[in-house]
């Protein structure tokens, strides 16, 4: 499996360009799987239900199956949150997979810049940033610079420079 990373600050546009990003490397013939990671208390489960039940009341892990998907739930339970090595070896092997924020991870990363956004940039602070997808020029930049709606270029960039994942230590910085 090979891993490329998208890093940016909230409404740069990272999931929309995923989601444009991945059905193009998908007709490529490339098996995808994503990590999102999210900055907040998040549920994929509903009340009421009986796997949000079992969670509730004490349950480590409930895995929900059925002839359509299955999804496993860890509940940290105070525990530290896992690091990126550790949530992809959970999953299944695939050709590349595509990581959403882990902005300090040690992974090679697109940093998303959209001009509107006015947040500093990541690059010059993260040497594992490997390009720029950005809504405007950046003349002065030492890094090559993707326009932000150059799918087609992006997927061609993520395909030539994802990284082999390996057991390496990508313990944040």
């Amino acid at each position: 499996m090979r891993v490329m990373g998208f890093a940016g600050w909230s409404g740069a546009g990272k999931t929309t360009l995923l989601a444009r990003l991945i059905p193009v490397l998908v007709g490529r013939g490339l098996k995808v799987s994503t990590i999102k990671h999210a900055h907040h208390e998040f549920d994929v489960d509903t009340p009421g239900k009986d796997s949000h039940t079992h969670r509730v009341v004490g349950a480590s892990e409930v895995l929900v199956a059925s002839s359509v998907r299955w999804a496993l739930m860890h509940e940290l339970r105070g525990a530290p949150e896992p690091e990126l090595p550790e949530l992809i070896a959970h999953l299944a092997p695939v050709d590349l997979v595509l990581v959403e924020g882990f902005k300090r991870d040690r992974h090679p990363k697109i940093e998303i810049h959209r001009a509107e956004v006015d947040r500093p940039f990541l690059h010059p602070d993260d040497p594992f940033i490997a390009a720029i997808a950005s809504d405007e020029p950046l003349p002065g930049v030492n890094l090559p610079v993707i326009e932000l709606d150059a799918t087609d270029t992006i997927a061609d960039f993520v395909e030539a420079h994802a990284a082999a994942v390996t057991l390496v230590d990508w313990r944040t910085r």
